[in-house]
């Protein structure tokens, strides 16, 4: 999985509350299990028309947002089902970071397995950087995960929190398989030792 250090990206500003999964990934691109070519799924329904042009209306096909790396979005910001395929449409679509005033619990773990930086600020940064990305076109974030900061063009610094076991993960690039991969030489130690203890139960598994 690629490491999250830290990140300078253009933000696109989601003004909507209660994004839910499906809007984020409608239920017809869930055919495959594959991880990516997920990017023109991404907010499928709002990005395209029924004829499948571009809505020239919806804010992530405005020439001023294109290539954003950061998404600002407002509370509750992926809630409904638990697919996974919401995540792998908005990392395949080129962000990497989010922000918003509160995520679905399951939606926020998924995007830590498919490196994704969730961040959490209160409603009231949140509506007031929404308020500055709008205004001034090109605005750029500064992300840096080991300090836990986000900074703005003026060189404002806002301080996030972050779990410390999500965060060492996302800093070295490892999901849960992978974190528990990187501990192998404890695993097999402890396999020895059981064998030594109790030689009885791996005894009776043999044949």
């Amino acid at each position: 999985m690629e490491p999250f250090t830290t990140l300078t990206g253009l933000v696109a500003p989601l003004d909507r509350t209660n994004v839910n999964t499906d809007e984020i990934t409608p239920a017809r691109f869930l055919k495959t299990i594959k991880r990516t070519g997920f990017e023109d799924a991404l907010f499928a329904n709002w990005r395209f028309r029924n004829d499948g042009t571009p809505d020239p209306d919806f804010v992530l096909n405005l020439p001023r947002y294109q290539g954003a790396r950061i998404l600002l979005a407002g509370d509750n910001f992926g809630c409904g089902s638990s697919r996974e395929h919401a995540p792998w449409a908005i990392h395949d679509y080129g962000f990497r970071c989010l922000i918003a005033p509160s995520f679905a619990d399951i939606f926020y773990n998924n995007c830590f397995n498919n490196s994704l930086l969730p961040i959490t600020l209160d409603e009231a940064i949140v509506q007031e950087l929404m308020a500055e990305v709008e205004a001034h076109e090109g605005y750029i974030l500064h992300i840096d995960l080991a300090t836990q900061t986000v900074t703005t063009p003026l060189q404002r610094q806002i301080h996030f929190e972050i779990d410390k076991f999500r965060k060492e993960a996302l800093l070295n690039g490892l999901d849960n398989i992978g974190w528990t991969l990187s501990h192998n030489d404890e695993i097999a130690a402890y396999e020895d030792r059981r064998k030594q203890e109790t030689p009885w139960l791996f005894a009776a598994n043999k044949g």
